[in-house]
């Protein structure tokens, strides 16, 4: 049986990002339906297909409407909202991620990871774009990644195999599991010990690469 298919909404004021990210989107995942692609709020309320899964929603709509009540309106019907900004404040993305968003990515990440984060959103867990994770130096945990090692740690913590990670990120099953291999390698050089899942999700969530309640 086919998995199912994640029915995603996204809503942005700005036409030509709306149209771009939605041809991102749909060539970028198979298992993700572009079910609606609006650029108001009121216009996701009032589209055939809402409630959808998953909600990208703009953080700045400019319709004076505060992010945390579009957050709770949202949560109430059961949407998993990924809130994608042009602001990497780490203020900015604590307060959307503490009114109820399940994700936060900046509008300049590449299609793999704005996926990654419907993906994350979908499962009911947390993710928050690599490049505003802190680095060595400014508080990180472990060792330093790439943006793609981010990518496939936070993947590989959420269960997907290294197939799966390949078809994701368009990259061979070989090299997703090199870039596991070269993690591993870093997080052993530094003293910590990552060679199962569990012990790699764990540290994922120190890093911040995924969210979890509590």
């Amino acid at each position: 049986m086919a998995p199912a298919r994640i029915r995603l909404a996204v809503v942005d004021d700005h036409r030509m990002l709306l149209t771009a990210l939605s041809g991102w989107i749909r060539n970028a995942a198979d298992d993700i339906e572009l079910v609606a692609a609006v650029s108001t709020w009121p216009d996701l309320l009032a589209h055939p297909e809402f409630p959808a899964d998953v909600v990208l929603l703009d953080l700045d709509l400019r319709d004076g409407l505060p992010i945390s009540v579009k957050l709770r309106a949202l949560g109430t019907v059961g949407v998993a909202t990924v809130v994608m900004s042009t602001y990497s404040d780490p203020g900015v993305v604590r307060e959307a991620l503490a009114a109820g968003a399940l994700g936060y990515i900046v509008k300049s990440e590449r299609a793999e990871t704005i996926v990654l984060a419907v993906h994350a959103a979908s499962r009911g867990v947390g993710f928050v774009s690599p490049r505003l994770v802190p680095r060595e130096g400014d508080g990180a945990e472990g060792p330093t990644l790439s943006s793609q090692e981010a990518r496939i740690m936070a993947l590989y913590s959420m269960g997907e195999s290294a197939k799966r990670m390949a078809a994701v990120l368009h990259i061979s099953e070989h090299t997703a599991k090199s870039h596991l291999k070269r993690i591993r390698s870093k997080y052993r050089l530094a003293g910590i010990d990552v060679s199962t899942k569990v012990a790699m999700r764990d540290q994922a969530i120190r890093k911040g690469l995924i969210l979890v309640d509590g």
